[in-house]
């Protein structure tokens, strides 16, 4: 293969495996000697050589969730690209299973895992200890690893001052547990919200769930139950909303006489009747990118752990349009 290509066989087994310091002509020529020559790398062999396996682990903190479907795509569309297979773990919100997933990444010789954390009490200490790098997506932890998230305070902000706007006067926040980042994060949005339109921050409209549906439509109730309920709520993310939206209906109230917005923009959310106004996350990208960032480490990058931060945008519709 090394005579084929005409170079050394260091340079032909770095481009073998993904390294991206190579000159582009020398692996332009190692890889047409490949075609050339029908070779097919051994992944058993690879491993050996590496320690580590060329399987990549992928935890994520619910599966029921529909945000993590394109996140998903996008992982394993690059993965895929660079050579390596995905693992998809489901951790249910649940830092015990959580930790047991990441004692098999160990077990196994993963090369490297991408996660999106059940809770700031997540632990990534025992990978980086033994060389296995890891990446943080959605929310962060507080071990030095690299992460891709969404500027969540801001477009809480955004969404509620949306609602504030609107001329709903009212604004429940429904998040999700204290010891996630992004809770608290769409948190802080929808309290600096009432600060910058000189609204009274009224902490009786703010319940935590689980991030999910059962957990919201509980929440919901609870406000509705107030001497002085809600006019709009603020949902942390759709799968909230959808238990909100039940114990509207449950109380006989509809939208957008209560308005309503939520985190992240699942495809029903335009299909709704009236559409639901949400705040849609670049989900792809950021799955792409963790993959991006994971790759890099497992070819040897020393940068610094990298905080990736995308945008959200917010899509109006009319849950949100006052009558």
């Amino acid at each position: 293969m090394a005579s084929a290509a005409g170079v050394s066989t260091a340079t032909v087994s770095r481009v073998l495996n993904g390294a991206r310091t190579v000159d582009a002509e020398l692996a332009q020529r190692v890889n047409a000697a490949v075609r050339e020559l029908g070779y097919k790398p051994s992944g058993v062999a690879r491993s050996l050589r590496r320690a580590r396996t060329t399987v990549l682990c992928l935890i994520i903190s619910d599966i029921r969730n529909p945000f993590f479907t394109d996140v998903v795509r996008g992982i394993e569309d690059h993965a895929s690209a660079a050579g390596y297979s995905l693992v998809l773990c489901n951790a249910d919100e649940d830092v015990d299973k959580e930790a047991a997933y990441l004692d098999l990444v160990v077990a196994e010789r993963m090369a490297g895992v991408i996660i999106s954390p059940s809770s700031t009490r997540t632990r990534l200490a025992p990978l980086l200890e033994r060389g296995i790098p890891a990446v943080a997506i959605d929310r962060r932890v507080h071990d030095p690893v690299d992460a891709v998230v969404v500027e969540s305070t801001r477009a809480s902000r955004g969404a509620t001052a949306h609602l504030l706007e609107a001329g709903y006067r009212r604004v429940a926040c429904v998040t999700g547990p204290a010891d996630v980042t992004t809770a608290v994060e769409r948190l802080e949005g929808w309290r600096a919200a009432h600060e910058d339109a000189g609204v009274p921050v009224d902490e009786s409209l703010v319940r935590r769930a689980d991030y999910m549906e059962g957990g919201g439509q509980a929440a919901a109730r609870e406000l509705l139950a107030l001497d002085d309920p809600p006019d709009a709520f603020f949902v942390a993310n759709s799968l909230m909303a959808v238990g909100v939206l039940t114990a509207l209906e449950e109380a006989g109230r509809s939208v957008p006489d209560t308005g309503l917005v939520c985190f992240d923009d699942p495809s029903w959310a335009r299909l709704m009747h009236p559409a639901l106004t949400a705040v849609g996350q670049p989900t792809y990208e950021l799955g792409r990118r963790a993959a991006e960032l994971l790759a890099a480490r497992i070819d040897g990058s020393a940068q610094p752990p990298r905080h990736v931060m995308l945008e959200p945008e917010l899509r109006v519709r009319d849950s949100s349009t006052r009558p």
